[in-house]
């Protein structure tokens, strides 16, 4: 089996997540997986998003960030949760094309998850609610994937986020609180949800858990940096 590093963040705000992710997929050869929760308060926007077609500035309160991957915009909170993968194309034996890795890494939460659970277009939903979103960053030699799962939700909160323009087709125009599913649900506590995330994965490697020190170390090395915090727009 091949080594997959884990670190287990807490309290490690989403910027300074994106901030590791994108050094690692630019600057370092190993395979990664970061597991977190506790972040503060944002929105976070995929690369080519608009802000004033995704974001309600009249509820606007909290930092927008814009991360170096696609995907759509996600108000993060104590209560999101992160899974993100990082592998090589070489140690991974799957295509490395986007719903390739979609499925690949939705097969994580399958057994843990039960009935109900679907991967969909590009989520993960339970009953037709989603509760993990999804995007990716694919080199030449590499992908990421990182997911943010929703452990519970303020539908307050989720006012600020305007329909966007394009929208998977099960939502059905949809408002935010009423195509979400919140994990607390179905597992005890977000440790519980972690520690079978770590089951399913070292099935697929030899997982070996380092420090956030260690994790730090992929910030000095050179890399661009696409991921920025604005407040204007």
């Amino acid at each position: 089996m091949k080594t997959l590093h884990l670190v287990k963040l807490k309290n490690t705000p989403i910027f300074q997540q994106l901030q590791y992710e994108e050094a690692l997929v630019r600057a370092d050869k190993r395979n990664w997986c970061l597991l977190n929760e506790g972040s503060s308060e944002a929105i976070v926007m995929g690369i080519s998003g608009k802000a004033e077609q995704l974001i309600d500035e009249r509820y606007l309160s909290v930092p927008v960030i814009r991360r170096f991957t696609g995907g759509g915009t996600v108000y993060i909170d104590a209560n999101t949760c992160f899974v993100t993968l990082i592998c090589n194309h070489s140690d991974v034996d799957i295509s490395p094309f986007p719903q390739h890795i979609l499925k690949w890494n939705g097969e994580l939460y399958r057994d843990h998850i039960g009935n109900g659970y679907e991967v969909k277009e590009n989520d993960y939903v339970l009953h037709g609610n989603k509760f993990g979103g999804n995007a990716q960053y694919i080199t030449k030699d590499k992908w990421l994937h990182h997911t943010s799962l929703l452990w519970d939700y303020d539908p307050e909160k989720m006012k600020v986020l305007k329909m966007p323009p394009k929208v998977p087709s099960y939502r059905e125009k949809r408002a935010h609180h009423e195509f979400m599913s919140r994990l607390k649900s179905v597992f005890s506590s977000k440790e519980e949800l972690f520690e079978k995330v770590i089951v399913s994965l070292s099935k697929r490697f030899q997982v070996e858990e380092v420090t956030e020190r260690e994790l730090a170390r992929c910030l000095v090395v050179p890399h661009r940096k696409a991921t920025y915090a604005f407040t204007e727009y």
